[in-house]
């Protein structure tokens, strides 16, 4: 079974297909992926302006579905199933999608289903080669999410703890732009901490003894008093390498050791992290040494899959589809979309 994904749920246009025929092979069921970043069109207003996210997916739709069946080297007739992205998400940029998904299929006269975008950054990992086998834990953050999700099979899932303001992406880009850095924070918060000392300024560890939510509003109040208090926005770059520096230390602390607290919770000992900011090296890195500690280990997507992309739309759908579920005609989109409404699967043989 070949299905088309393709996620429009923010700021990127991302298509891919997936071939049930190479799922034991290299690319694990991966045939090829495009995928457009509008990261340039939104850095002008430091942050995405939902309008303009829409319009371009709708100019970036056929032109990169094309460039996908030429990669691929098959045309639409070879497509079995489409799978797009149905919530949440902008509600402009998930209609782009849905709309393009759903009335495609019908031409093609094959099933179409509308895929959860969580879910999605959920199962993304299950394509590498390391896959991890249910239960486990799974620590979600990307720009718009933070979420600590007890997984015990497809479809099966219990929110342990989730963000109540802030999610760890939209604090990081917060931060990034009360240091002069440009959208997206994430990366650049990174690269300017390579310089800088974990250590140097004492920031918060937001909730860390409440429970397994989370809140960063409070985070980034503590970055603004501290770059007001020392110019670091304007003065001795060293300053500002050691905010981000000590930013970034401060946001992985709380997410370990939240990370941490969950698997002793529901004694599990395998921790799944996805999401955009799962790309953060620090992040990985300090999770693998904590998680050592505690007999657990932790398990990530292909940097490649870590953003929003069309791959891992085309993943979640293939497991939906190949246990019978698909959409009727209607087209219905979801902004806020909580994962427990999903129906459950039996896990993966």
């Amino acid at each position: 079974m070949k299905v088309l994904g393709l996620e429009t749920s923010c700021d990127e246009t991302g298509l891919a297909v997936f071939d049930s025929e190479l799922i034991d092979t290299d690319n694990q069921g991966l045939l090829g992926q495009v995928l457009y970043s509008q990261i340039e069109l939104h850095a002008l207003y430091g942050g995405v302006v939902p309008e303009l996210a829409s319009r371009d997916h709708i100019r970036k739709l056929v032109p990169l579905l094309n460039e996908l069946l030429e990669q691929c080297d098959i045309t639409k007739d070879d497509i079995d199933a489409i799978a797009y992205t149905k919530g949440p998400g902008l509600i402009g940029a998930l209609m782009t999608g849905a709309l393009f998904g759903r009335s495609l299929a019908y031409g093609l006269d094959i099933p179409a289903i509308g895929i959860h975008h969580m879910e999605g950054h959920l199962l993304a990992p299950l394509m590498s080669a390391n896959s991890p086998d249910f239960p486990f834990v799974s620590l979600l953050v990307s720009g718009g999410h933070t979420q600590l999700i007890a997984a015990k099979g497809i479809g099966q899932y219990e929110i342990l703890g989730e963000s109540i303001d802030d999610a760890a992406g939209e604090c990081f880009d917060k931060a990034a732009k009360m240091l002069g850095l440009e959208y997206p924070g994430g990366p650049n918060i990174a690269k300017l901490a390579q310089t800088g000392k974990v250590d140097a300024y004492a920031l918060p560890r937001p909730m860390l003894h409440r429970g397994l939510d989370f809140s960063f509003s409070g985070m980034k109040t503590a970055v603004h008093n501290l770059i007001k208090d020392t110019n670091g926005s304007e003065s001795d770059p060293q300053v500002r390498a050691d905010i981000a520096a000590s930013f970034q230390q401060a946001m992985v602390d709380t997410l370990v050791k939240k990370s941490i607290k969950a698997l002793k919770q529901v004694d599990m000992n395998r921790l799944v992290i996805a999401g955009g900011v799962s790309a953060n090296t620090h992040l990985r890195e300090t999770l693998e040494i904590e998680l050592a500690k505690v007999n657990a280990t932790v398990h990530y997507a292909p940097p490649a899959l870590c953003t929003d992309n069309g791959a891992m739309i085309a993943y979640a759908g293939y497991q939906r589809l190949q246990a019978g579920q698909s959409d009727d005609l209607a087209v219905t989109c979801v902004p806020r979309w909580p994962m427990t409404e999903l129906p459950a699967l039996l896990p993966m043989l």
